[in-house]
């Protein structure tokens, strides 16, 4: 019975302050102190890694052929080869979403088009901005061309959620003292219009460059109406990074003569290649085909118990999905065989894609079954495997003999890529547990890297 009592005093104290903190907060401001998160420039290089905020979408990030594509895209490959880092990219469409991962540090920028606000402002730093845009309203040809928001009385205008356009709508129903009803949504911009073009909706509001883009695709789309004419669009940080931001807005002012207007071209007033990049059954925005090549390579995958989108990564990779491609030292197919290794593993024509790839998958195999017993993990085996087939299992093996010697972690790759680093220095590439000499092994360590990257774009954009 006593301890009943005491069970049930400790709930209701509990209730009781819990409401009592919930009310402070609510009526006076009183919050509890969050943990801010803290990592600079120095922390980002540290690390190797700059991870981004961006939209999949046909501006910003999308998957072409089996290459990485997007505005966005190419503007932070660039960013992240200035600052000397690898690129990890964050899909998020949800823009307060994407405000809360900066916060919480699982992204450290935020690439996408934001106009700055009080409130934006007051979360993040914004940097330089990367150039002007409007905002127009979005609307079938057949609902009859817009020439004055009267046109628009009574009418229901959907918009996405979190971005600046409900703002925007609610200022001009004050100042115009029209009626209409704003309604947000999760969903892009992009799929905001495509549910005008089904008739789903009436009116979305998209940034004039999207739409425009978009009504190249639809004939039917009217984006003639702006909702609010050329505001500044620009990237953010956290509050608490402003060495990252020097570093981006000096490779913005470095970037805003060419490089930026070039990209803006490529993807916003080319309208014939954005429409076949965005319509394509090899495009992650149109279909889920990384490649007319898929089949085998998925057939290839199961034999190896991969992923299939990490061996279409892997053969992407070496010939970008082209049969005839022959390298510099003699390989060639789309696994980018060597003559020995063609003819160990039963390939008589290396650019028919069939036996191209069961030549590669045999060889994968292969160095599979020799990692095995020595790295049980699957995840951490299949990194030796990547290096092995790009660099040779003997180098790979030196790499692994060293760290055994030293005291590492074999089973890491990790630790045994660190030695394959430093199989270009005499005094580990001459050290007598070393089989096969001198090797520049940072090239394999990156050939590693760059797989797994295109495998994690690859999963985010195409299904399994």
């Amino acid at each position: 019975m006593k301890k009943a009592v005491i069970l049930l005093f400790s709930i209701i104290t509990v209730l009781v302050f819990g409401v009592q903190c919930t009310f402070l907060e609510k009526q006076f401001g009183i919050k509890n102190k969050r943990e801010e998160y803290i990592l600079d420039m120095p922390g980002i290089t540290a690390r190797g890694f700059i991870r981004a905020a961006v939209d999949n979408s046909s501006t910003g990030y999308y998957i072409y052929r089996g290459r990485r594509m997007g505005y966005e895209y190419e503007l932070l490959r660039d960013l992240a080869k200035r600052l000397d880092v690898q690129l990890h990219l964050v899909l998020i469409s949800d823009i307060d979403k994407a405000f809360d991962y900066l916060e919480n540090g699982k992204v450290d920028i935020i690439a996408m088009n934001l106009e700055e606000s009080l409130t934006r402002s007051e979360r993040a730093t914004f940097s330089t901005p990367l150039g002007k845009m409007s905002t127009v309203l979005v609307g079938r040809k057949s609902s009859g061309r817009v020439t004055s928001w009267q046109d628009i009385e009574g009418d229901t205008i959907t918009v996405r959620q979190g971005s600046i356009y409900k703002s925007q709508l609610c200022a001009i129903k004050d100042s115009m003292q029209v009626s209409f009803t704003v309604i947000e949504k999760p969903e892009h911009e992009e799929s905001l219009i495509d549910q005008v073009v089904k008739n789903e909706i009436k009116w979305t509001v998209a940034d004039q460059n999207i739409a425009q883009a978009n009504a190249t695709y639809y004939d039917g789309l009217d984006i003639s109406w702006k909702v609010e004419k050329e505001g500044e669009v620009s990237w953010v940080v956290r509050n608490n990074s402003p060495k990252l931001l020097s570093n981006l807005n000096d490779w913005l002012e470095d970037k805003q003569k060419r490089f930026i207007p070039d990209l803006y071209a490529k993807y916003f007033l080319n309208s014939k290649n954005s429409y076949f990049r965005s319509n394509s059954p090899f495009s992650s925005l149109a279909g889920n085909r990384i490649s007319q090549f898929d089949e085998i390579i998925k057939n290839g995958a199961e034999q190896l118990g991969w992923d299939w989108r990490l061996l279409a990564s892997l053969v992407y990779k070496e010939s970008r999905f082209d049969t005839t491609a022959t390298s510099y030292a003699g390989a060639t197919g789309l696994l980018q065989l060597m003559p020995v290794t063609l003819e160990r593993f039963g390939v008589e024509d290396p650019h028919d894609p069939i036996e191209s790839l069961t030549g590669g998958v045999r060889y994968l195999r292969y160095l599979d079954k020799f990692w095995m017993e020595r790295v049980p993990e699957t995840n951490e085996r299949i990194k030796f495997v990547l290096a092995s087939y790009n660099i040779g299992h003997g180098h790979v093996e030196d790499a692994w003999r060293l760290a055994m010697k030293f005291g590492r972690n074999t089973q890491s790759w990790e630790a045994v890529s660190e030695f394959l680093e430093l199989k270009s220095d005499p005094k580990y590439y001459k050290d007598p547990v070393v089989k096969s000499g001198f090797a520049k092994g940072h090239l394999a360590v990156n050939y590693v890297k760059d797989v797994l990257s295109i495998f994690d774009s690859y999963k985010a954009l195409v299904e399994p």
